[in-house]
C-alpha cells in the first residue's frame, strides 16, 4: 500500500517540503496530529518505480513558444528534486451543444476541442484545466461571413495552412506565422444568438413537444351505475428528463400544474421513462388552448415549436438532422418554421404497407447549419446535440478580411486537455512537469520526486509508432517534461532503448537533461550526430555547488554538467546550454557566468527560461524559499510577481517563458549581449536532418532479402 506523506517536513535529498493534493484530487488530505505514531515519520523517503503502459510514447505539441512538435518522456516524475486570450463575451462551444461566454467558463467544464484522428481533425470533448484573464492590447479579426473575434495579437487560430498568430512580421524579432487576408480559418463560423425565451417561445415549445409526443384527449366511458362520463387526460412520457422538466416548468408558467411519476422502469438496456400528467377538465382545456396553431406565428413561437418538435421526435446522428412525423399538418408547420429562419430542408417520404406513411424533414447545410439550428432554437435534450467525432470541415466563408487594433481591454483564455477550443465557431489555440503527476491522482510535491513511472516496452511501442503509414518524420525532443536520465535509468535503460531505435531508423532527436549520465550513450549520440540527427542541451541552473544542493539535491553538480558539455562537444555532438530556471534575486546574477563557462566547454547555442510557478508549484516553491532563504523569500516572490503581471504565474504564450516588465526586459538584454559577446546562438538550435529517416518494418511484415 502507498504511504502518503502529508504536512511540511524536510527529507534528506528531497526538494519539496510537502505533498499538496493534485488539482484533480476528489478527496483532500489534511495532516492531523492525534498523538500517535509521532516516531514513525521517516527521515528519508524511498523512491518507487512502476511501469506505465501506453499505446504510444510520442507526445505532440503545437504551443508557439516551445521549439519542438514531438517529444518522448521515458519517465513520469523526477528524482532530481528541483523545486492568450479572447474577449470575455466570446461564445465557447460546450459539450452539451450549447454555448457559454468565455468569462463564465470554470475549471472542470467540458467543452469541445479538436484532435487529429486519421486523415481529419475532428471535434472531441475536452475538459477545462485552467482559466484566467489579463489586460492587454486587443485586435478585432473580421471574417468574410461577418464573424468577428476580439483577441490579443498573441492568440492563435487554426487556418487552412496551420496555426497562425493574429499579428506578426515577415522579418526581424517579431517574425512568426500570422494571419493575412488570404487565410481561411477552420470551423463553422459565428455562432447564432438564441431566440429570446418569452411566452410565445414557451407556447411554441409546448405545441411542438405535446403534439409530437404527448397524449391529450377526452374519453367517454360509463360508470358502474350506467351513467355517462367524460375523462380528460394529458400525459407526456419521455426518457430525457431535460425536456420533461422544461415542459413541466413551461406549463407552470401558464398556471398549469402537473403530476410527475415513473412511467416505465429501466430494464436491461432500456432506459427509464418518466412522465407528467393532468386529468382535470380545466387543465386539459388550458393545454389545448396553449398548443393551438397561431394565425400569425412570431419568430419566438417558431423557434420554440422547432425546439419542442425536435426534442419530441427529432434526431441528430451521422451528420444528419431529421424530424419525422406522420401528420401532414405538423410536417407543414416544421417546414414553414424552418423557412422563417432561412433553413433549407427536404422531405423524405417513407411508405409502409402496414401502417401510416411517414415524412422525414431533413435539414440541409451540414454542421454549420446544424449548429445554427441548435443555438437559434435551443432544444433541451443535450444528447441529441452531440458532434463528437465529426470532421472539422465546412463551406463557411471564413476568409480573413480585416485585422484592426483596438484599445487595451481585459481578455480571457483557458487551458484544455486538447490544447484548443471552439471560439465563436472557429478553432482557437490555448495555452507543463510536476503538475503532470496530478493526472495520476498523485501529489506534485514529494510524490513527484519519489513515485516514478517508466514507459514499459518503450522501444517496442516507439517502433510501432514510427512504422505507421501516416507517420511524418519530425525531430523528437527526448525528455521535454521530465529528465530522461533519471538515476534509475542506469539500470532501467529505457532512454537508451529509445535512442537505439532512433539510431537504427535514422530519426532526428534532441536530448534535454541535467544529468552526466548522458555520456553513457555517447556512442549512439555520436553516431546520430555524424549524420546531422542529434543535438544535446544541458540545463545549468547555478554554478554554486551549495545552492545546487538545496535547489536540485539529487542532480549532477555544476562542474559535472560543464564537463559533460565539454566531452559531448569534443565528440562532435552539437550542444547547447539552458540557463533554467532563472530565479530573480537568487540565481539571475549568474547568467553571464554560466554562459561563459558553457561557451568555454564548446556549446554552440544557449537559451534561458524564467522560473515558472504554475498551479501547485507556487506553494511548493514558496515553502522551499521560506525554509532555505527566509530573509529574501518575500523579495524573490515580489520580483517574480513583477515579471508575471502581478501574479505568481503567467500562462500566456509569448511571455510565460521570459516574463514581462522592466526586470524581465533587463534579463533579456543581458542574455542577448552575453550571447553576442560569447559568439553563442540565442536559442537557435542547429536544424536536424529529417531526410534520412528509414521507418521500421511493420510488425508481421515479410522480411527483405537484402539482395
Amino acid at each position: 500500500m502507498r504511504r502518503t506523506i502529508t504536512g511540511r517536513h524536510s527529507f534528506t535529498g528531497r526538494g519539496a517540503l510537502s505533498n499538496p493534493p493534485g488539482r484533480f484530487d476528489l478527496q483532500k488530505l489534511e495532516a492531523v496530529d492525534d498523538g500517535w505514531y509521532l516516531e514513525e515519520e521517516p527521515e528519508s523517503i524511498a523512491t518507487t518505480l512502476e511501469p506505465e503502459r501506453a499505446r504510444t510514447v510520442i507526445s505532440h505539441n503545437d504551443s508557439p513558444d516551445i521549439p519542438f512538435e514531438q517529444s518522448i518522456n521515458p519517465y513520469r516524475g523526477c528524482a532530481h528534486g528541483c523545486s492568450y486570450c479572447l474577449s470575455g463575451d466570446t461564445p465557447v462551444l460546450m459539450a452539451d451543444g450549447h454555448t457559454r461566454p468565455m468569462f463564465e467558463l470554470r475549471v472542470g467544464d467540458v467543452i469541445y476541442g479538436t484532435r487529429r484522428i486519421g486523415w481529419y481533425r475532428r471535434y472531441v470533448k475536452s475538459r477545462v484545466l485552467a482559466h484566467w484573464s489579463t489586460i492587454k492590447p486587443a485586435f478585432r479579426v473580421t471574417l468574410e461571413d461577418g464573424t468577428t473575434l476580439e483577441t490579443s495579437g498573441d492568440h492563435r487560430f487554426l487556418t487552412e495552412r496551420g496555426w497562425k498568430f493574429v499579428t506578426g512580421a515577415e522579418s526581424g524579432r517579431a517574425r512568426r506565422p500570422h494571419l493575412i487576408t488570404s487565410n481561411k480559418l477552420m470551423g463553422t463560423g459565428a455562432f447564432s444568438e438564441a431566440v429570446p425565451t418569452d411566452d410565445d417561445y414557451r407556447r411554441g415549445y409546448l405545441c411542438g413537444m405535446i403534439r409530437g409526443d404527448a397524449h391529450l384527449g377526452t374519453v367517454d366511458y360509463l360508470r358502474k351505475d350506467g351513467s355517462a362520463r367524460k375523462s380528460h387526460r394529458f400525459r407526456l412520457a419521455l426518457c430525457d428528463q431535460e425536456a420533461l422538466v422544461r415542459a413541466r416548468n413551461y406549463l407552470l408558467d401558464f398556471d398549469i400544474s402537473t403530476n410527475g411519476f415513473l412511467f416505465q422502469a429501466a430494464v436491461g438496456s432500456r432506459r427509464a421513462m418518466h412522465a407528467i400528467s393532468a386529468q382535470s377538465f380545466t387543465r386539459v382545456q388550458s393545454i389545448r388552448g396553449l398548443i393551438s396553431w397561431p394565425t400569425s406565428p412570431t419568430r419566438e413561437w417558431s423557434a420554440g415549436f422547432l425546439a419542442g418538435i425536435f426534442d419530441a421526435e427529432g434526431s441528430f446522428s451521422q451528420m444528419v438532422l431529421r424530424i419525422p412525423n406522420t401528420d401532414p399538418e405538423i410536417v407543414s408547420w416544421i417546414r414553414r418554421c424552418l423557412f422563417d429562419f432561412n433553413f433549407s430542408s427536404v422531405i423524405e417520404h417513407i411508405h409502409h404497407d402496414d401502417r401510416k406513411p411517414i415524412d422525414v424533414v431533413r435539414l440541409k447545410g451540414g454542421l454549420r447549419e446544424h449548429l445554427r439550428f441548435f443555438h437559434t432554437v435551443g432544444p433541451a435534450i443535450s444528447r441529441k446535440l452531440d458532434i463528437d467525432g465529426q470532421a472539422v470541415k465546412s463551406d463557411a466563408r471564413l476568409n480573413v478580411i480585416g485585422i484592426e487594433p483596438l484599445k487595451t481591454m481585459r481578455l480571457y483564455d483557458i487551458t484544455t486537455e486538447t490544447g484548443d477550443f471552439i471560439a465563436n465557431g472557429v478553432v482557437s489555440h490555448n495555452c507543463y512537469a510536476r503538475p503532470s503527476h496530478a493526472y495520476m491522482g498523485l501529489s506534485p510535491g514529494l510524490d513527484f520526486e519519489t513515485r516514478l513511472f517508466y514507459k514499459a516496452d518503450a522501444a517496442k511501442v516507439l517502433e510501432a509508432d514510427l512504422a505507421r503509414p501516416d507517420y511524418v518524420c519530425k525531430p523528437i525532443m527526448l525528455g521535454a517534461n521530465t529528465d530522461p536520465y533519471q538515476p534509475v535509468e542506469r539500470r532501467m535503460q529505457v532512454t537508451r532503448s529509445i535512442l537505439e531505435v532512433l539510431a537504427r531508423t535514422r530519426h532526428p532527436v534532441t536530448v534535454v537533461t541535467k544529468s552526466a549520465l548522458v555520456l553513457r550513450d555517447l556512442d549512439l549520440l555520436t553516431q546520430l550526430a555524424q549524420q546531422g540527427l542529434a543535438s544535446v542541451a544541458l540545463s545549468v541552473t547555478t554554478l554554486d555547488a551549495e545552492l545546487k544542493r538545496r535547489l536540485e539535491p539529487r542532480a549532477a553538480a555544476p562542474l559535472a554538467r560543464l564537463r559533460t558539455l565539454r566531452e559531448l562537444s569534443a565528440a562532435g555532438v552539437p550542444c547547447g546550454v539552458l540557463v533554467a530556471p532563472v530565479i530573480p534575486a537568487l540565481t539571475d546574477h549568474e547568467l553571464e557566468g554560466i554562459l561563459a563557462a558553457a561557451a568555454e566547454a564548446g556549446v554552440r547555442w544557449a537559451g534561458y527560461v524564467l522560473l515558472r510557478l504554475p498551479y501547485e508549484i507556487k506553494d511548493l516553491f514558496t515553502e522551499w524559499l521560506a525554509q532555505h532563504y527566509p530573509e529574501r523569500a518575500e523579495h524573490v516572490m515580489s520580483l517574480i510577481r513583477a515579471m508575471r503581471g502581478g501574479r505568481a504565474n503567467d500562462p500566456n504564450f509569448g511571455s510565460r517563458m521570459r516574463g514581462t516588465g522592466p526586470y524581465a526586459l533587463l534579463l533579456r538584454n543581458r542574455f542577448r549581449i552575453a550571447c553576442r559577446r560569447l559568439n553563442l546562438q540565442p536559442s537557435a538550435r542547429d536544424p536536424l536532418n529529417t531526410t534520412l529517416f528509414c521507418p521500421p518494418a511493420p510488425a508481421g511484415s515479410q522480411l527483405r532479402l537484402g539482395l
